[in-house]
């Protein structure tokens, strides 16, 4: 079976041709210093991935270089989502210029936005990067926890055509409750076609323990609502490579431990959505 890892983070250690952008938050203590291209190969390879969408860094701000510098060296491995400012001026001519370097979607969230989860969508740039992503397919990819999904509702019902992903099951269970009204929440975005979710990060989610089985009811709750073919899994490495966690046990949850996915549902959770999404 293809796979394809819909989720990575790539950056070097103290280069200083990649500056961290000033006032930065300080990496994770947790994560290795360093999570090179070919770092990332050595978990990959060997589990079958052959093909990645790469998430830039939190720590390199507006500027994707590292990212663009991976994507240039392997072509033929790597697309991308880049950040960049909602804030800044010519924002839809910014998103075209990054697409013919090989990015295929634009990572958001509330704290570019400076705006609480109930208003994190309302910044002017926002509203011209769903409108130009509904116009060259690129993916608005929503780093949010449950409570910023209402204000996501509104704004996929503004703009139907955009593509959104969101990423890593909405964050629900990171503080290790599982609430049903979070679920809810998360499948009652299922209502808009365009909206495709995340299946991966599961280091940080419920138990936060391998193999992740105590997970299962929420997957089968987010599948069976989107569809498998708007689903995708995610490793979210290099945080799932860092032990006790392994590249491997995310996807082994995946492919052998959730009893309810078909083989036909496991292909387009592994490779045929983000195959789609990303890489036609």
């Amino acid at each position: 079976m293809d796979i394809i890892d819909a989720h990575v983070h790539v950056y070097a250690g103290a280069d200083p041709r990649y500056p961290e952008f000033p006032g930065a938050p300080p990496r994770d203590p947790v994560a290795p210093p360093s999570f090179t291209p070919e770092d990332l190969f050595t978990h990959a390879k060997p589990a079958g991935v052959e093909r990645i969408n790469l998430i830039q860094i939190r720590f390199y701000g507006f500027d994707n270089s590292y990212m663009l510098d991976a994507i240039a060296k392997y072509p033929r491995v790597f697309v991308g989502t880049a950040v960049i400012d909602p804030f800044a001026a010519d924002i839809e001519r910014t998103m075209g210029q990054l697409g013919e370097k090989g990015i295929r979607g634009f990572r958001i969230h509330p704290r570019l936005s400076k705006q609480p989860g109930a208003t994190w969508l309302r910044p002017d740039g926002y509203r011209k990067m769903f409108a130009a992503a509904a116009r060259s397919r690129q993916v608005m990819s929503c780093l949010i926890d449950p409570d910023c999904l209402a204000e996501l509702d509104r704004m996929c019902s503004a703009y139907p055509d955009t593509p959104v992903v969101i990423d890593h099951l909405a964050r629900i269970g990171a503080d290790g409750i599982i609430r049903a009204a979070d679920v809810n929440a998360l499948c009652g975005m299922a209502r808009h076609k365009s909206v495709l979710c995340k299946v991966g990060g599961f280091y940080a989610l419920g138990k936060k323990k391998p193999p992740y089985t105590d997970l299962a009811p929420l997957i089968e709750r987010v599948v069976t609502a989107f569809g498998p073919e708007r689903c995708m899994w995610e490793s979210d490495s290099p945080f799932q490579v860092v032990s006790p966690h392994a590249y491997q046990a995310s996807l082994d949850l995946v492919r052998h431990r959730l009893e309810f996915l078909s083989n036909d549902d496991k292909d387009w959770l592994l490779y045929k959505t983000a195959a789609r999404v990303f890489f036609s």
